[in-house]
């Protein structure tokens, strides 16, 4: 009986060191990817990115650097869908949804505009100076498109 005890306890002990290990490798892919963006390296950011959301898939930063990421290579279709996520899964991410702001703008689709700066209104924290440059942005479509 005290074996197995004995086993069960040792048994314990190995599963909580490797789900601390797992816990440390899932914070590692995050930091270590973000490191790799602010040093430019897009290609291996974004594979550590999509790694992170393998063992964390409701972390909705790893999904706005992927974005981030698709914006820069002009893959406007993945942007799109990992900003859509990320603010399904974070309704409040201002940086999402300022970048989707910025994709409906690029579409001069006013009516998406309109609808999505009003949620980032009630949302924005350290964004919200952009409000105004959305609008100026908005009213300048609307005036071309008027002419």
């Amino acid at each position: 009986m005290i074996k197995n005890m004995r086993l069960v306890f040792k048994s314990l002990v190995f599963f909580f060191c490797i789900m601390t290990s797992c816990l440390n490798a899932k914070e590692s892919f995050i930091n270590e990817a973000k490191d790799l963006f602010k040093k430019k390296n897009y290609e291996e950011a974004k594979f550590l990115f999509q790694r992170n959301i393998v063992f964390n898939p409701k972390n909705s930063e790893s999904y706005v650097y992927l974005a981030k990421i698709f914006n820069l290579e002009e893959n406007e279709s993945e942007e799109e869908k990992n900003l859509n996520t990320a603010l399904l899964l974070e309704p409040g991410n201002e940086e999402a949804m300022y970048m989707l702001i910025q994709i409906e703008l690029k579409r001069s689709n006013f009516s998406k505009v309109k609808e999505l700066k009003e949620d980032f209104k009630t949302i924005c924290k350290s964004l919200c100076d952009q409000t105004s440059l959305i609008n100026e942005k908005l009213n300048n479509i609307q005036a071309i498109d008027e002419s």
